[in-house]
């Protein structure tokens, strides 16, 4: 599954655990497509910032996958 593709449907199962600040930014990313110098720019931080909020969201991410399993059941669903 495509990268995007599947930080997109995490987020939509578990985006609303992240706090405001961290769902703002990674939705930033997934649904409205910014770069990280745009979603920096919009937040008033740094790119590199951004990044890293990123990155960390997207362990959180998975790590709700990981216990929960959501996003498996649901694909194979189908």
């Amino acid at each position: 599954m495509e990268k995007l593709v599947r930080q997109g449907m995490l987020y939509d199962l578990y985006g609303e655990l992240l706090t405001d600040h961290q769902r703002k930014v990674y939705g930033e990313l997934v649904n409205d497509d910014l770069s990280l110098s745009e979603i920096a720019e919009l937040n008033g931080i740094t790119r590199q910032g951004a990044h890293d909020l990123i990155k960390r969201c997207d362990k959180i991410l998975e790590g709700y996958e990981a216990k929960l399993h959501l996003l498996e059941q649901k694909l194979a669903e189908g």
